[in-house]
């Protein structure tokens, strides 16, 4: 054996080491957010084209921009992004050698066409069931088009249950979280020698202090009536400013909202609200009060308003 083949080998005790789950995980979180990344920039260069341009072709669009990120990752590195950032790549676990082997081109195909296949076709499911006639709502009387359709719902069952047993499967023994990674035979390995994840005291600490400060303003915020608060700031600040111009600001804007009314309704003072505002003001606050006038709040009724001609 030359140089150039040792060099390229790395021994087992180096490669084959177990990854850790979280490492397995956040791999694949990187890769999925990576993924977003690029089709919210693809979907920036067509904002100022005709709304919903995009929407027919999407399912298409994003299996292709997946197939794009395994060419130019998985298909020459044996290694995703995210695998590649946290140090992993993919190893060869159908191979009888102790030493790490790269994925084969078959095993590449294979987990491309699983990972990007399956979810193409759970976003064109309902548009190829109504092209096949297939329609929920449809005629039951055609044997052959309602087997179909439950073998369809089977096979989808059938493919989501499989997906948690490998997933439960991948919490016992710390390989294949990925169903397809099981199918084809890839295994998630260290691409360099193991190095400890050095975790200090500072930052446990700090993530510590913000989930607990997180949690507390999950409990404390809905019990404040912000909606209250800032009716009552407003009323204190330009309620006087209001009243000196003797309503005639009030029918022209939205008293919570400050745009043109929309489906106007007055709850029994001089001011006027959008039909939104007021109801979501009011389900929001029970007792809720005129932010311009301080009055308390009726039964919204609605109210019709001059517009002036020029």
């Amino acid at each position: 054996m030359g140089d150039d083949e040792k060099n390229t080998d790395v021994p087992t005790s180096e490669a084959l080491n177990p990854v850790l789950r979280i490492s397995q995980l956040d791999a694949l979180e990187l890769d999925s957010s990576l993924e977003q990344l690029m089709w919210s920039q693809f979907s920036l260069c067509f904002q100022n084209f005709r709304p919903g341009l995009l929407t027919p072709a999407e399912p298409e669009l994003r299996a292709l921009l997946h197939l794009l990120l395994w060419k130019f990752t998985l298909y020459p590195n044996s290694a995703t992004v995210g695998q590649s950032i946290l140090n992993v790549r993919y190893h060869n676990s159908l191979s009888a050698s102790p030493r790490y082997r790269p994925l084969s081109r078959r095993q590449k195909l294979g987990l491309a066409f699983l990972t990007a296949g399956p979810r193409w076709l759970q976003e064109r499911s309902h548009n190829l069931l109504v092209a096949l006639g297939l329609r929920p709502g449809g005629s039951q009387r055609d044997v052959v088009k309602t087997g179909l359709r439950n073998c369809f719902s089977f096979i989808s069952s059938v493919v989501q249950f499989a997906s948690l047993i490998n997933f439960l499967v991948f919490v016992r023994k710390g390989q294949h979280p990925v169903l397809a990674e099981r199918i084809v035979g890839a295994r998630a390995v260290f691409s360099k020698p193991n190095v400890v994840r050095d975790i200090s005291y500072q930052y446990v600490n700090r993530e510590l202090l913000w989930h607990g400060f997180a949690e507390f303003l999950i409990f404390f915020l809905p019990l404040i009536n912000t909606h209250k608060i800032k009716s009552t700031v407003y009323t204190t600040i330009f309620g006087k400013k209001d009243e000196d111009k003797g309503g005639e600001v009030a029918w022209k804007e939205c008293g919570f909202c400050g745009d043109w009314p929309t489906m106007p309704h007055t709850v029994g003072c001089k001011h006027v609200f959008c039909y939104y505002c007021v109801k979501s003001h009011g389900i929001a606050d029970a007792s809720l009060t005129c932010p311009k006038c301080g009055a308390e709040a009726g039964q919204p009724t609605p109210v019709v308003m001059e517009v002036e001609e020029r």
